[in-house]
């Protein structure tokens, strides 16, 4: 399959009704670190969307919606139909609903949500019919933040001194598409929302506020990224996705840019009427990965 099939394969698949998910599992069978409780909000998941028989790509894609880490409002709009989307494109796509600032989790589960669901993936990619190695983090938001927080804080190799089988399986995904993300802390350019949910009871010390800094974190060893951004953004400033690239490019990370000038934020997909140019963000992607390797023609 070329990519320029996909192109079109996203007209059609965003034109008729979508196929659900294949299956949903806890992401913490046994219970998330630091759960606060049993109840729905505490027990993050995975929603896992399988590509039509024979068109698997051999890839993977973990997709995490917006919402500030607040909420996870961005489910519907933005995280199910791009998941959709790229199961119809052959990936194999998982959602993830993580735990959010709304019901009392702050950065250190938010990263842990978003490690695990990368080892969860990698660790079924037989079963999956993946490649190991072809393991993406697709997030919108405050979702693009948790795929740059998990691929600068996890190296390429899992821990082998562990006791447990899962924490031996590498949390570093191969390729980030982040979509409209929050990147930074600063307040000259911070979405002050996302902000506060990271940050939870803790203070803003510099340390820590560098620490969550996507622009501070990335070095030449983070996965490759693909950045999509409108300036007309009024919630998550584009200057957010500037920062991380610049800062990429600089320690010798490979990142892309896409800014454009109709588009807003929120937009998932970006196929609704009157944003013609940031429309083409799904196919430019397909593009870049198949430009990293990470998809080949067919």
């Amino acid at each position: 399959m070329s990519w320029g099939t996909c192109v079109m394969g996203l007209v059609i698949a965003l034109g008729c009704t979508p196929r659900d998910f294949a299956r949903r599992e806890l992401l913490w069978p046994e219970g998330a670190p630091g759960a606060k409780g049993t109840a729905k909000a505490d027990q993050p998941e995975l929603f896992y969307y399988l590509p039509p028989p024979g068109k698997s790509n051999g890839a993977a894609a973990i997709v995490a919606p917006g919402g500030s880490y607040a909420h996870t409002g961005g489910l519907r709009p933005e995280a199910f139909p791009t998941a959709r989307w790229l199961s119809e494109q052959g990936f194999v796509a998982v959602v993830l609903r993580y735990r959010v600032s709304g019901d009392g989790y702050h950065h250190r589960d938010f990263l842990a949500d978003g490690r695990r669901a990368v080892q969860r993936v990698r660790s079924q990619a037989a079963e999956l019919g993946v490649d190991a190695g072809k393991i993406g983090f697709v997030g919108f938001s405050a979702g693009g933040h948790l795929a740059g927080f998990v691929a600068t804080a996890c190296p390429k190799q899992g821990d082998l001194t562990t006791s447990l089988p899962i924490e031996e399986t590498s949390c570093r995904p191969d390729f980030i598409v982040m979509v409209y993300p929050v990147v930074t802390l600063d307040d000259r350019w911070a979405h002050q929302r996302s902000k506060r949910s990271m940050l939870g009871e803790e203070p803003a010390t510099p340390a820590l506020v560098q620490g969550l800094s996507l622009e501070q974190r990335v070095t030449a060893d983070t996965p490759p990224a693909m950045l999509v951004h409108s300036r007309h953004d009024k919630k998550v400033v584009f200057h957010n996705s500037e920062l991380y690239d610049e800062a990429a490019r600089a320690r010798g990370a490979s990142s892309r840019l896409h800014l454009y000038d109709d588009g807003r934020h929120g937009v998932g997909l970006a196929q609704r009427a009157g944003m013609p140019k940031m429309a083409t963000w799904p196919a430019s992607m397909l593009k870049w990965l198949h430009e990293l390797g990470v998809l080949t023609a067919k």
